[in-house]
């Protein structure tokens, strides 16, 4: 990673607790005093075992939740609520059944007013990055897993947002195709220049996305527990030594399986 692709900060979370009230009014601390910053065009994964806090802590950055304490900034102003800059991707699929891979790709800018011509060469843009070209009018029925989340991706890509925000997207896909769609999302990444943070429970899948990992303890509440700086060259190589290394470090530190 050369130091020109990363600049300022685009998402600061200052302090950041988040509570649930559930049922007889019990009160649940998912985080705790998190502090953590995103850069400019980075790449950064947090990583953690399940129940730690990760997907709550991204949807707080995406608007979905208002935090209990603390506040969450995207280009230094507050985030109040969704917006279509900070583009969200689900581990479930989450695509309209109803409609063709186009109609998917297309809903943002269709909303947003955008024109037919030009939304749909906006789309075809995005259909062509994912590589699914030729498969425009097929339907989410149609599509394997993989598939079907490359035109999530495409998706949320075609409302140009300025940080995409990733849950545990390869979760779902078995190994192979997880493996392929770790090297699609990463050429996506470095074709696009765009903020990433990607969730994951896998060590060997943050070694080989991250420019950055903060890892979360693997209990309630969420706290951070390390960052790594990954300063090794890309694409990598899962073989190579120093890969190796800092996978059985991190592998060690959170007592992740690869």
């Amino acid at each position: 990673m050369t130091s020109d692709r990363i600049q300022e900060d685009i998402i600061v979370c200052e302090n950041l607790s988040q509570a649930f009230i559930q049922k007889g009014k019990q009160q649940i601390h998912v985080l705790d005093d998190i502090s953590l910053n995103v850069k400019n065009n980075e790449f950064l994964v947090l990583l953690g075992p399940g129940q730690c806090g990760k997907t709550t802590l991204l949807r707080a950055i995406a608007g979905l939740l208002e935090p209990t304490k603390g506040r969450v900034l995207f280009k230094g102003k507050n985030v109040e609520g969704p917006s279509p800059e900070r583009g969200l991707v689900f581990q479930s699929y989450m695509l309209f059944f109803w409609r063709s891979v186009m109609g998917n790709v297309e809903m943002g800018p269709k909303l947003r007013g955008m024109k037919k011509a030009e939304r749909r060469e906006l789309a075809q843009h995005y259909i062509d990055l994912v590589g699914l070209k030729g498969f425009e009018k097929h339907f989410p029925h149609q599509l394997s897993g993989g598939m079907k989340q490359r035109v999530g991706i495409a998706r949320a890509y075609a409302n140009k947002p300025e940080i995409m925000l990733l849950d545990e997207p390869f979760g779902q896909l078995d190994a192979q195709t997880r493996v392929f769609m770790e090297q699609e999302i990463e050429r996506i990444w470095e074709m696009e220049k765009r903020t990433i943070l990607f969730v994951t429970s896998n060590v060997e899948e943050a070694v080989f996305l991250a420019d950055r990992i903060v890892t979360m303890e693997g209990k309630l509440p969420g706290r951070i527990k390390n960052i790594y700086e990954v300063d090794l060259p890309r694409p990598r190589n899962h073989l190579d030594k120093d890969f190796l290394e800092l996978r059985e470090k991190i592998t060690a530190d959170t007592k992740l399986v690869l």
